[in-house]
């Protein structure tokens, strides 16, 4: 008896196929005779228009010899002429060297970036509530980054978080292994690097996460569970997504700008690259959003802008500086509030507070003003500049536009850094 539950199987007898559809009527479905049963009738085959000959002396166009040579099938007239059948083949030989070119271009973006991929385990110690010792067996991907002459494995902090460097092993896509001997990290990003050496190391190349479009053809080459160096293709689904519930605590990732892609990425492809297809890193994959675990085409990577800016705060002085402007919001702006305001739309955050001797105040930002755009990026709430303000460094002059008495006019701000 056939499984109820399967949707679709093949049922294959002699030199026909039939395909079958547990949905459908089951009266189609009925038990096929055993072969030479003489108590059952053979089945009847499926009856056919009759073809014609044509009679001699009659002239036959070219419609006319086409359908002699073809009969109705499901998939529509079959082509049993075998100059046609050549035709056919040719024809569709050219179609799919427009696809294998394409296909090409993949394969050669895949050997490109592949060497400097990398897969990580690390055995992480924890403590359970009875205050027994336990370990647990983390598994992730990296990419290799060269930096001042040197090379570096930037990946998720996730990933190592609480190994010592001897239980973390980075397994080369040539097969050696090898252990970092430093590691920073930084848990508000969810970003970490580790420093490596060995000789012919391949780094790969970092492409602009700023120029990326939705619609965007990406891959992911990571280790979806611990099977190393998968890759798979899809595209850029959104980006700008904050607000995801990544940790909790202080292990939270509160620092939040996702791309949003597609492209298949599970349970082990933390920390693998994000490609576009000129085989450059555009984000480091991070998370997905998941009902039963495994990849539903939700994934989401941090920009390689920033994930790169705070690797390279972490190599260069050990920790992150994070920009502070100073203002206070007002969490209660809604779109009341802006249209009594002369605004169209809902839209930015309104300042409720200044810090004296802040980067606002020098300014010259005022209680009341509405911050429509930061260095660019258009404001969609208070949370929205917080966090872009947290990602920004520190030091920078940026221009703010902001709407003030019935008109928008652009301040630029100095940044400093935040205390700790």
């Amino acid at each position: 008896m056939l499984d109820a539950n399967l949707r679709n199987w093949l049922l294959i007898g002699g030199r026909h196929l039939v395909v079958a559809c547990a949905i459908c009527d089951s009266s189609l479905f009925a038990q096929q005779p055993a072969v030479g049963d003489p108590t059952v009738a053979p089945r009847t085959r499926p009856s056919f228009p009759q073809l014609q000959a044509p009679q001699a002396g009659a002239s036959t166009t070219p419609s006319d010899r086409s359908e002699a040579n073809s009969f109705a099938t499901p998939f529509g007239a079959a082509i049993t002429s075998p100059a046609e059948r050549q035709k056919a083949y040719e024809e569709i030989a050219a179609e799919v060297a427009i696809l294998e070119r394409e296909g090409k271009l993949l394969k050669r973006v895949v050997r490109l970036a592949a060497p400097t991929v990398v897969h990580i385990e690390a055995e992480i110690n924890g403590e359970m509530a009875n205050s027994r010792k336990t370990s647990v067996e983390e598994a992730g991907s990296g990419v290799i980054l060269q930096f001042n002459q040197r090379h570096y494995v930037l990946t998720n902090r996730h990933v190592v978080r609480g190994a010592a460097l001897s239980k973390i092993n980075i397994k080369l896509y040539d097969g050696r292994a090898l252990h970092p001997y430093r590691v920073w990290s930084d848990s508000a990003s969810d970003v970490a690097v580790l420093a490596i050496d060995a000789p012919d190391l391949e780094a790969a190349r970092l492409g602009s996460s700023d120029a990326l479009e939705i619609g965007d053809f990406v891959l992911a080459i990571g280790s979806p569970f611990r099977l190393s160096h998968s890759v798979t293709y899809g595209i850029i689904s959104a980006k700008g997504r904050r607000d995801l519930e990544l940790g909790s605590g202080k292990d939270g990732v509160q620092l939040q700008d996702f791309l949003q892609t597609d492209a298949a990425i599970n349970p082990g492809n933390s920390g693998g690259p994000l490609l576009n297809l000129r085989g450059e890193v555009v984000g480091i994959n991070t998370a997905i959003a998941s009902n039963s675990g495994g990849s539903e085409g939700i994934g989401f990577a941090i920009p390689i802008k920033m994930a790169a800016n705070i690797a390279q705060q972490l190599i260069e002085k050990g920790t992150v500086s994070r920009a502070f402007l100073g203002v206070q919001l007002d969490s209660r702006f809604s779109a009341e509030s802006a249209a009594r305001l002369g605004l169209p739309r809902p839209m930015g955050t309104r300042v409720s507070g200044i810090t004296a001797g802040s980067p606002a105040e020098q300014a010259g930002l005022l209680i009341g003003d509405v911050i429509l755009e930061l260095d660019g990026q258009k404001i969609e709430d208070d949370n929205h500049l917080v966090n872009l303000v947290g990602l920004m460094k520190a030091e920078a002059t940026i221009p703010v536009l902001v709407f003030r008495d019935g008109k928008t006019t652009t301040v630029q701000v100095r940044l400093t850094t935040r205390s700790p």
